[in-house]
């Protein structure tokens, strides 16, 4: 454990925490992630990560934003730690990110920066040129999902330095310790990587249709075949529509750590919205209860599963 590591007890399964917007000053050093952990005796290999529902939002990125508390949350996977919260009893540990992924998205590299946003020129080993950059969402956002423009002046790429040492490393340190970890207790590690997508990106998914959920294992190179399959298998068992890659593949975590020849297998899932939150309002809506219920039935069957045939 170390000065990054605050170790956080899961929420009681029938409790649901409004979410609100938390301001935190830049020194504020320990709020890169939360971790929980399972109870000695049922743990399992499975390590689960919440990477975009932190709603810490620090004083210096709202004094460069152009929007107010409500608009910059767009972006927010919502709820998706309290989501997932119930997997320690199932024998999975559990890592959040705390801090806002607008400031710092622990999903991408770490220096995959847009150039246009800053003031100073980017050191050579910054990625400008990807697809995440040029829509606007590299690991320093230029943009909210609705479009808007997130800061009202140019950044320095000391700023950037900051985010990444007070976020993005920390954050990845902890998660290939659970990792790691995992791996040395029971031969392998499962990381299952929970988002939730905007209506709207599901609303085509399935050849024009909508989904309720996307599976996203780099086409077969992040996880092996089971893992998808068993996802898959119960999820559609209780009514879910369920689609593989499309529209989302998985992202920086499930291609870093995604090793199915070295048995760390990864899998992304995004969970649709309309599911469980108003988009508007960010209230979570009665769906919640039901969703949550329901992802509890899928920890119970990845906990269960016989994971030396894997």
């Amino acid at each position: 454990m170390n000065a990054w590591e605050p170790i956080a007890p899961a929420r009681p399964a029938d409790r649901l925490e409004v979410d609100r917007l938390e301001v935190a000053g830049a020194g504020d050093e320990a709020i890169a992630f939360s971790i929980a952990r399972p109870q000695p005796g049922i743990a399992a290999p499975l390590v689960f990560a919440s990477p975009h529902s932190g709603r810490i939002y620090p004083a210096d990125m709202m004094e460069a934003s152009a929007l107010d508390s409500e608009a910059i949350r767009r972006s927010e996977d919502a709820y998706v730690d309290q989501l997932i919260a119930g997997a320690v009893d199932h024998g999975a540990a559990v890592i959040a990110a705390r801090l806002a992924r607008v400031y710092l998205d622990v999903n991408r590299e770490p220096w995959e920066l847009d150039p246009g946003m800053f003031e100073d020129e980017l050191p050579a080993y910054a990625r400008g040129r990807s697809a995440r950059v040029a829509a606007g969402l590299g690991a320093i956002a230029r943009i909210v999902c609705e479009g808007q423009e997130i800061y009202a002046r140019k950044l320095s790429f000391a700023e950037a330095q900051a985010r990444v040492e007070m976020a993005h490393r920390p954050y990845h340190e902890a998660l290939a310790g659970l990792i790691a970890e995992a791996k040395e207790a029971h031969g392998l590690a499962v990381l299952v990587d929970w988002h939730s997508m905007p209506a709207a990106a599901a609303a085509h998914a399935m050849a024009g249709r909508p989904c309720d959920m996307v599976l996203g294992d780099r086409f077969g190179g992040s996880c092996a075949p089971g893992v998808s399959r068993l996802v898959e298998k119960e999820l559609e068992a209780m009514g879910y529509a369920v689609s593989r890659n499309a529209p989302y593949a998985g992202g920086y975590t499930t291609e870093h750590y995604g090793r199915p020849g070295r048995r760390v297998h990864a899998l992304q899932i995004e969970v649709n919205r309309a599911l469980y939150v108003d988009e508007t309002t960010m209230a979570p809506t009665a769906g919640f209860a039901r969703l949550k219920a329901d992802l509890e039935r899928l920890f119970a069957a990845l906990s269960a599963m016989d994971w030396a045939r894997l």
